[in-house]
């Protein structure tokens, strides 16, 4: 043990830890959000299977993160995508006495959360097998999944943390999901394929895709939540 530790690359473990726990609010928001509408009873299983599954997602897009930048439209298919599940995130649901549900499936959380994680992952990716290339060739993917499993306690505490707040304080939940929106904006601007048509974005031009992003899944999602709910009022009427 103690050779084992000395031969740990300490700088790298560290700045790993530090880039997981980082990017780790993001993870928390997306897994609150697709938990939320879970029973009380469910919730954490949802947390914990969401965390687990977008930590499994992470070592395996890791291990070819290099490959990932040279792809173009993968950015544009990961923005669309957290447009999508933000807006979608935003719409409640409710129940035949108008109550917001509480019945969605454990798995359904899951799949939401791998699928948001997987887009949003694409630059986060990036920072993390930057930080383990500084370490020997062959332990590299060690300490990237290292450095993964310390974050999960940050991501799981994160989750429930702000869980509680959306439970509370409904803007929470529009808070969220733009910043879904902001995260896909910036994505957008620095797909392979604008870059090699436009350069480089400066960050005055990203600023603005980020903000453009946030404003389309709020707005976007208000809109359809307030037609859901005049939905459901004039079915509740007529019945």
């Amino acid at each position: 043990m103690p050779e084992f530790l000395q031969a740990l690359h300490w700088g790298a473990v560290f700045q790993i830890i530090l880039i997981d726990i980082l990017l780790g609010g993001d993870n928390a928001v997306v897994i609150a959000l697709a938990c939320r509408g879970l029973a009380p009873a469910k919730r954490m299983h949802g947390i914990l299977w969401g965390t687990a599954g977008a930590i499994v997602l992470r070592v395996v897009l890791i291990s070819f993160a290099l490959a990932l930048l040279d792809v173009p439209f993968l950015k544009i298919i990961g923005c669309l995508l957290l447009l999508w599940i933000g807006i979608k995130l935003m719409i409640p649901e409710h129940d035949e006495h108008g109550h917001i549900r509480s019945t969605s499936s454990v798995l359904g959380a899951i799949k939401t959360i791998i699928v948001a994680d997987f887009a949003m992952s694409l630059d986060n990716v990036i920072a993390i097998a930057g930080a383990a290339e500084n370490t020997h060739a062959d332990h590299q993917i060690f300490y990237v999944i290292f450095g993964l499993l310390v974050s999960v306690p940050i991501i799981v505490w994160g989750s429930t943390l702000v869980l509680k707040l959306m439970d509370r304080f409904p803007m929470v939940v529009a808070l969220g999901a733009g910043l879904l929106g902001w995260i896909a904006g910036g994505m957008l601007i620095t797909d392979v394929y604008f870059i090699e048509r436009l350069g480089e974005p400066n960050t005055a031009a990203k600023l603005v895709a980020e903000l453009a992003g946030a404003f389309v899944v709020i707005a976007v999602g208000k809109r359809l939540a307030a037609a859901r709910r005049a939905q459901y009022n004039r079915s509740h009427d007529s019945a």
